[in-house]
């Protein structure tokens, strides 16, 4: 009994700790960014930069708060471009997410998916998702799926090779074992090397997002008329910096909001890892 006091007492100063340890890295992270922002706001209202060629950050910020209301100069208010880019990369990321995923581990796995599919995918690899548009413009327009395509080709790469690399290296032991209880090869794939495969395929979909987000301007490039990259196209357009940076801004913020539902997924279905 007295141990177990003992033990849930270390347990409520270890959570006391990280809450404490978690608040001081969140006020490090902020100071960092304020850090930034002094400096260019300063550089700015000193004369070192420019405001034309770089807005002042209470600038940006007038733009931002602007632009939620005010369709100019692209036509659309923020919300419909966020709602415009939340959509080509999301449908491009998920469906590389669909198919890149099953597809690395069957590779990974299965010898002979491996010897037909990998050289077929190691011509593909190397191919920047840039290269892809002139082809995608005639075989689908400028739509949608043109756009998510695009996305698709930037996130199925990393998706695959992670998924593959994460199959790969499950533990030969635990295969061993199972094979002794008389599991069967598909059964073992299910119940060890999926599992086994989850932290590298977590990451290649972390990269994944990432590739995807970044690709967005390039995507949007398509005779689009609404979304993130197309309002930094017509702010460069028309001379604006303020809008182009706007952009990047939302971008970023978008981003990583993404990122951290990722890592609640990742959290919740590595659950039964150990985290050190």
């Amino acid at each position: 009994m007295i141990d177990k006091q003992i033990l849930e007492q270390k347990m409520q100063s270890w959570r006391q700790n990280q809450k404490k340890e978690n608040i001081k890295y969140i006020l490090l992270s902020a100071a960092g960014i304020l850090s930034v922002l002094v400096i260019w706001q300063l550089a700015v209202m000193l004369g070192w930069v420019e405001a034309r060629m770089l807005p002042a950050p209470t600038t940006i910020l007038d733009t931002l708060i602007d632009k939620l209301g005010s369709k100019a100069p692209d036509g659309n208010v923020l919300s419909v471009n966020i709602l415009a880019s939340l959509q080509v990369a999301l449908s491009g990321f998920l469906t590389a997410i669909v198919i890149g995923v099953p597809l690395g581990l069957l590779m990974g796995w299965w010898t002979y998916a491996d010897r037909f599919i990998r050289p077929i995918f190691e011509l593909i690899r190397p191919i920047p998702p840039i290269a892809w548009i002139p082809l995608v413009v005639v075989w689908m327009g400028v739509g949608l799926q043109a756009k998510a395509l695009i996305i698709f080709f930037t996130a199925f790469v990393p998706c695959v090779i992670n998924s593959y690399t994460g199959i790969k290296l499950t533990s030969q032991t635990l295969i061993d074992v199972s094979k002794t209880f008389g599991a069967p090869n598909w059964q073992i794939f299910i119940k060890v090397g999926v599992p086994s495969s989850l932290p590298m395929v977590f990451a290649g979909i972390r990269v994944a997002l990432g590739n995807s987000w970044s690709t967005l301007v390039a995507a949007e490039m398509l005779a689009a008329s609404a979304g993130l990259g197309y309002m930094i196209q017509i702010g460069r357009t028309v001379a604006r910096p303020d809008i182009v940076i706007v952009g990047m801004v939302v971008i970023g913020a978008v981003g990583a909001v993404l990122s951290m539902f990722l890592s609640r997924a990742e959290k919740y279905f590595l659950r039964w890892k150990v985290n050190r």
